[in-house]
């Protein structure tokens, strides 16, 4: 053991110390444990491990083998499993719905489980989508030492000598319905486009949120980029748990970690990435379970100044394994800081500061993902925010490899997104329209669902840049296209965009960073003064409870106050 820990202020005294625990303790002798065992730190490791879909198939196994790093450090090693909902599967029906709302789960899971059995130290290990923030989230919100580590990306699929992912898949269903793909094809490819374990390989959300984990400090250093079928995520997961030990020993806690500075250093790194627009919804929610007041505004203002320069799909040309290979997160993060775009003197799991971790990387010139700072894919970054009559409360786009930054057009409006892929699927969709999807926000949805469906379909026609898409939902980090999402305040709030007509003049400019309704104010008024809520389909369940207390999309689509409410925290119990 490396270090001998005092268990008289640590949360598992509650469980473990004292002639009044005895019931306790026979619970853990129950499973094998001994005295010795009992009297070392408890550390919770959870899992988002299922067999869902591959971005989670792998997690179980990595948790398991994290075990031996706890054990060599001086812990207990106590795994339990949290759930995912998997966007690649509930993608395009209603099952969308349960989304955003398993980010909230996931972190009131751990918490509980955390809570209830009085453990020391977390390590999160999650795949898919929302169970990165969700894991994350609930690191900030109990604050007891903490790594996260992803599970790692797929593959890429190989289909006719090149590399695919199942965004083309997505994209073929609108070639196919454009009768510019057979049948034949579009089966073939489905069945190569996901070879194996991990999750979904560009610079989609979850590998997005993976490189979240480095630049915020909670993850160890250039762990996140590796495969997951490589061997390699083995010593990450060990690594991680006797690291976690170091940093029970020391008390450094994640709210140490992931200061403001750290959320500007992770918004930065998003956009260099070109990465999901969905950052701008979970990095704002993790930074409320910290206490800091960080919303979207912040994150946009943040990504204007920030150069586009990690060439990754959708956008660019390369996955995340090609990443890997360039020298990953903390290659790209050594020519920002070399440019003065990151904070160095943040804290991070390792111990050691930012700076200091990037010192040990030497800068690989002749790898072809990731531009030099001062030869940039663009000077502005892959994500944008804006904000207008439409969008009083904001809305995010990514501009990562698009051409076309201006959009003016008539509205056709659709209060759902199944009706707006009918329309799409049948060709009813005239070029130059501005595509309104609306009462799928946080609360009017309620979930807030992805539309890649619809956007894929879209550039399966070819109608990508010649159409816009804006929504109070959410878009896929797969989503690529002038598609706007996050529009607030939503329509179920009775926002502007509840108000829209087909027919409207809509303008989009991602250069000036604005998004306007271009209808007369008193024209609007009596729209206004005509409108009246919706009600949905769910009066009852998570997802009724869900749409009573989530808050707006530009502060996070939060369902509790956060730490600003707080009169203690978890870790000092």
């Amino acid at each position: 053991m490396t270090h001998k820990f005092d268990k008289s202020k640590l949360p598992s005294r509650h469980v473990s110390v004292g002639p009044e625990r005895a019931p306790h303790r026979s619970y853990y002798y129950a499973m094998g444990l001994d005295e010795e065992a009992i009297a070392r730190p408890f550390v919770g490791i959870a899992s988002a491990g299922n067999d869902s879909a591959p971005c989670n198939t792998a997690l179980d196994a990595q948790a398991n083998i994290a075990r031996q790093g706890v054990e060599a450090g001086g812990g207990m090693p106590r795994r339990f499993n949290t759930i995912t909902v998997t966007d690649g599967i509930a993608m395009g029906h209603q099952g969308m719905k349960a989304s955003l709302v398993s980010r909230e789960v996931i972190a009131d899971s751990i918490e509980l489980s955390m809570r209830g059995h009085c453990y020391d130290a977390l390590l999160g290990f999650a795949g898919c989508d929302k169970s990165l923030p969700g894991m994350m989230m609930a690191m900030l919100r109990l604050n007891v030492p903490s790594i996260f580590v992803y599970g790692g990306s797929i593959l890429p699929g190989t289909y006719r000598d090149r590399d695919v992912t199942v965004i083309d898949v997505f994209e073929a269903v609108g070639q196919h319905a454009a009768g510019n793909c057979p049948l034949h094809d579009l089966i073939a490819l489905e069945k190569v486009a996901c070879p194996g374990h991990g999750a979904c390989g560009g610079q989609y959300t979850a590998n997005t949120m993976a490189c979240v984990g480095e630049a915020i400090g909670l993850s160890l250093p250039n762990s996140n980029m590796m495969p997951a079928p490589y061997r390699g995520r083995d010593e990450i997961a060990i690594a991680a748990g006797r690291q976690v030990m170091e940093l029970l020993a020391a008390n450094i806690r994640p709210r140490d970690i992931c200061t403001r500075a750290a959320f500007e250093n992770a918004a930065r790194v998003v956009a260099a990435t070109g990465g999901s627009t969905n950052a701008g919804l979970h990095l704002p929610a993790m930074a409320s379970e910290a206490g800091i007041d960080f919303d979207l505004f912040d994150v946009a203002e943040i990504f204007k100044t920030t150069p586009y320069i990690a060439d990754l799909k959708p956008g660019g040309r390369y996955v995340a394994k090609d990443m890997h290979d360039a020298g990953g997160v903390y290659m790209l993060m050594k020519t920002m800081l070399a440019n003065g775009l990151l904070d160095g003197s943040c804290l991070t799991v390792t111990g050691k500061t930012l700076g200091e971790n990037i010192d040990q990387v030497t800068w690989n010139p002749d790898q072809k993902v990731i531009h030099d700072v001062k030869a940039p894919l663009s000077p502005t970054g892959g994500v944008v925010g804006l904000r207008g009559t439409l969008a009083p409360d904001g809305a995010i786009v990514k501009v990562a490899g698009m051409k076309r930054l201006q959009f003016t057009g008539p509205a056709r409006v659709f209060d759902c997104e199944e009706d707006a892929f009918a329309a799409v699927e049948e060709r009813r969709i005239a070029e130059g329209s501005v595509i309104v999807i609306r009462y799928e926000g946080p609360k009017g949805g309620p979930g807030m669902r992805e539309m890649l469906s619809t956007t894929a379909a879209l550039y399966g026609q070819g109608m990508g840049e010649s159409v816009a898409l804006i929504t109070d939902g959410r878009f896929s980090g797969g989503t690529r296209g002038f598609c706007i999402g996050h529009v607030g305040p939503e329509a179920a709030d009775g926002g502007p965009i509840a108000l829209i007509e087909d027919g409207d003049t809509i303008a989009i400019d991602a250069i000036a960073g604005t998004i306007d309704l271009d209808v007369p104010e008193d024209v609007l008024a009596a729209r206004r003064a005509a409108w009246r809520p919706r009600t949905n389909d769910y009066g009852s369940g998570a997802l009724w409870r869900y749409a009573q207390n989530v808050g707006p999309a530009y502060k996070g689509a939060l369902t509790h106050p956060g730490a600003s409410a707080e009169t203690h925290v978890y870790a000092d119990i």
